[in-house]
């Protein structure tokens, strides 16, 4: 007899949920890594967020990218 901690279904469940957490990560990377936001203080700040609050940092840092389109300008607009 088999015996089943988790069910089949709560952990393909599981699956998905981590999966879009790592694909929302690197989305969240990728678009900060692009507007080069890297040698600023607000854009470490912004780094620090994504990398140390796992759903929600990612998911903040979008949600501003699309409320506040002068933070895509990233270094161009201070220069």
């Amino acid at each position: 007899m088999e015996q089943v901690l988790v069910p089949p279904s709560y952990d393909i469940a599981f699956s998905v949920v981590a999966l879009l957490g790592l694909a929302l990560f690197v989305l969240a990377i990728v678009r900060w890594w692009r507007l080069d936001l890297s040698g600023t203080f607000v854009g470490l700040l912004w780094f620090l967020v994504i990398l140390l609050v796992p759903v929600l940092g990612p998911l903040v840092f979008l949600a501003t990218l699309r409320l506040a389109p002068s933070l895509g300008e990233g270094r161009s607009a201070q220069a």
